[in-house]
């Protein structure tokens, strides 16, 4: 295994089968309020140049509850690449803590990052991917349907760094991917190219017809974080792509609905289909931390 979990497809189907594994065993340590502390005595050192509400508390939380502690390193205190080069501070802080995880804009400075850093180096978010989420993601469908194996997963928006970490997913276990999106919001295309060498990727701009037979319904936010200017303009070009009840309906299956939070509720998604029985986001949401504490300690053990 890498030293770092940057990108999904930097790992073999065995080491995410394994990930997922410890994934499910560490939950369910939790559920049962086991002494189980494998950091105990161990810092992390967590960069936000990118604010979030559950990638802080799922890895601060996490990691302290297996026996560390967890440092939060905001945009006053740590400017990437601004203030001080991306090399020198990965350098000091694998002199100070024992992993790095950071949140990030620019993906590079995340290689960068684990390029430079002797410890390990953990992937919470840049603008091109965001590894953690759809562990979490995969993890959650394997718990509600047993199976990856036919299941059609029919993800609607934008083709962002939430498909480009899915179709990296796709490189490495087989998968049956949907992305419904307007012509002009298309993901990177070399890594639909890749995927689609051991996985059914479709692409399609019809909400209505890309969503049948769909298993499982992803959505996210229009406009991402960099991109409110853009929001007036993008609701314009997406108000087609909504999910909502009737979208629901007309996949023909009972299908789960996934969204991986924050939702702008009664754009993207309907408050109906937030708070349908079908919706699992909260247990997707819960799910970041078990899988970040699975990544975490794999990490800390193969290293």
């Amino acid at each position: 295994m890498s030293k770092d979990f940057i990108h999904i497809s930097d790992l073999t189907s065995d080491e995410i089968f394994e990930i997922l594994d410890r994934s499910k065993w560490i939950k369910s340590q939790f559920k049962q309020n086991a002494n189980y502390k494998p950091f105990a005595g161990k810092t992390l050192a967590m960069i936000f140049a990118k604010p979030s509400a559950r990638t802080r508390v799922s890895f601060e939380t996490g990691f302290y509850r297996l026996g560390g502690h967890a440092l939060y390193l905001g945009p006053n205190d740590i400017g990437i690449g601004k203030r001080e080069s991306t090399a020198d501070i990965a350098r000091v802080l694998s002199r100070f803590n024992d992993m790095i995880m950071a949140r990030l804009f620019n993906h590079q400075d995340i290689i960068d990052l684990g390029d430079y850093a002797s410890v390990p180096v953990v992937n919470g978010l840049t603008d091109f991917n965001h590894p953690c989420q759809i562990m979490a993601d995969i993890f959650t469908i394997i718990e509600k349907k047993d199976k990856v194996e036919n299941i059609k997963i029919s993800y609607i928006g934008d083709g962002n760094n939430i498909v480009h970490s899915w179709l990296e997913l796709a490189m490495i276990i087989p998968l049956n991917f949907t992305i419904i999106c307007p012509d002009n919001f298309l993901p990177d295309l070399e890594l639909v190219k890749k995927a689609r060498e051991i996985s059914s990727i479709k692409i399609s701009h019809s909400p209505n017809e890309g969503i049948r037979n769909s298993d499982v319904v992803y959505t996210d936010v229009w406009a991402s974080m960099g991109q409110k200017d853009e929001a007036i303009e993008r609701e314009k070009i997406f108000s087609n792509f909504q999910v909502n009840e009737s979208l629901i309906e007309n996949s023909g299956k009972k299908t789960l609905f996934m969204h991986c939070l924050p939702a702008e509720r009664d754009r993207e998604v309907t408050d109906g289909v937030m708070e349908a029985d079908y919706s699992i986001v909260f247990d997707q949401a819960e799910n970041r931390m078990h899988i970040q504490n699975a990544i975490m300690v794999y990490l800390s053990e193969n290293n």
